[in-house]
């Protein structure tokens, strides 16, 4: 696959490290082209098969404009983003209120198809030398988008890099994945295993049952 990503930061450099090894076209880019060898645009033409939105959140919706994604640059194209809106300095979302920062995107690059993803593993899982495995099962990775050769694309993505793609509904629920990574980052940084708070149960064990109370 052709992969473009905005940002040369930690997760989107540990993504493109880990996707390159398994065999993709990936291309990086940075504000700074110097650095980085190329540019925003110049990634933004190079991912055909997907664009990996790994710019902070507060420069994300520039940096789509810059590229001219407005104006249909991305359209047709699966655009996975894995920013985490919060408010420099705080664990609270910028984005609170709605809309998430997804749907932003998405109505920033009209014509995309957006699939939220990336945003529960902080940089380090992904650039460890080993598929990310604990207690012997991959990572899951959960995936909110609603176009469907989206969802398999970034589904594929993951699977790439060792770990399990999760459904996790449409973009209308990346508001909630973006709110729930916010949380976690919040236990991790005072000390918590967050895995603790998610305790892994059996096939059997009964599950929620939605629409009834």
């Amino acid at each position: 696959m052709r992969i473009g990503i905005l940002g040369s930061g930690g997760l989107g450099t540990a993504l493109a490290a880990r996707w390159t090894a398994a065999g993709h076209d990936v291309l990086t880019s940075g504000r700074d082209p110097g650095r980085t060898g190329r540019g925003f645009a110049d990634a933004a033409a190079h991912g055909t098969d997907a664009v990996l939105v790994a710019v902070p959140d507060h420069a994300a919706l520039g940096v789509l404009a810059a590229i001219g994604a407005g104006g249909g640059a991305l359209a047709g194209r699966t655009v996975v983003d894995c920013t985490v809106p919060l408010v420099p300095g705080t664990l609270t979302l910028s984005t609170a209120g709605g809309p998430s920062m997804a749907e932003r995107i998405a109505a920033a690059a009209p014509g995309a198809h957006v699939v939220k993803a990336f945003t529960f593993a902080p940089a380090d899982v992904w650039a460890a030398a080993e598929p990310p495995v604990f207690d012997g099962a991959p990572l899951g990775v959960p995936l909110c988008g609603d176009d469907p050769g989206a969802l398999a694309a970034a589904g594929r993505l993951v699977t790439d890099l060792g770990a399990t793609p999760v459904a996790g509904g449409g973009l209308d629920r990346a508001g909630l994945a973006e709110a729930a990574s916010a949380f976690m980052i919040g236990l991790w940084a005072g000390g918590a295993d967050a895995r603790t708070v998610l305790p892994r149960v059996g096939r059997d064990t009964a599950r929620p049952t939605l629409g009834r109370r």
